[in-house]
């Protein structure tokens, strides 16, 4: 593996750890999680394994469904997405314990937490994709859709993370018979996680040049 290749890996990892923080910092805000964790975080609610124990068995299960949708198109690279998961899933939980002095009291204030919560989210995906170099269990599931489906990512994305939120909301209403885990800010998240993470690819290009790498731009 060559020097400008483990900096692209190192450069991911850095993306998955920061994606994680973001995670935790949302689901501290109190006001949802987001689409990715809605399911995860529900039932870490009403059971005893942790958000990011459920996390790392939902992205078992993509990649899993990945090698089943895509068969021999599947990139044996992509079992590293096993690593990533666990590092992502990890993280979820050491995230969780660092905030666990984080309660932020008012709606304002749990306003402005789920927002910066994004905000940091959308720097670690942003970093994972200028990486270029695996996808991460969500988006590889997505990805193997919209393969097998012949659609556009971005619409297999949109109804993927849509039928998430509304499996967390009906496992919420069965378990709490109210929202619990699931609220305004999941679609909040839903909403401007993209938009922000778009806004980093115009804006900070120079830290793609400073390291050099040279990869497309999503769109």
């Amino acid at each position: 593996m060559n020097k400008q290749l483990c900096k692209r890996y190192l450069v991911f990892i850095l993306g998955v750890l920061i994606n994680s923080f973001g995670i935790g910092f949302i689901t501290k805000a109190a006001l949802g999680t987001s689409p990715i964790s809605s399911v995860p975080c529900v039932l870490s609610l009403k059971f005893h394994p942790t958000l990011g124990e459920f996390t790392f068995v939902m992205n078992m299960i993509f990649i899993l469904l990945q090698v089943v949708l895509l068969r021999k198109k599947f990139q044996k690279i992509q079992f590293l997405q096993i690593v990533v998961n666990i590092i992502f899933s990890g993280f979820i939980d050491v995230s969780m314990f660092l905030l666990q002095a984080f309660t932020p009291a008012t709606y304002l204030t749990k306003l402005f937490s789920l927002l910066l919560g994004c905000a940091i989210l959308a720097f670690g995906i942003y970093l994972e994709v200028s990486a270029n170099v695996l996808m991460v269990p969500g988006e590889g599931i997505v990805a193997a859709i919209a393969t097998v489906t012949h659609k556009e990512f971005g619409s297999v994305k949109v109804c993927f993370d849509v039928t998430l939120m509304l499996t967390a909301t009906l496992l919420s209403l069965l378990f709490f018979h109210q929202f619990q885990g699931i609220r305004e800010g999941t679609v909040i998240s839903a909403f401007i996680v993209g938009l922000i993470v778009k806004l980093y690819h115009k804006k900070l290009g120079f830290i793609k040049e400073y390291l050099c790498l040279q990869i497309k731009t999503v769109s």
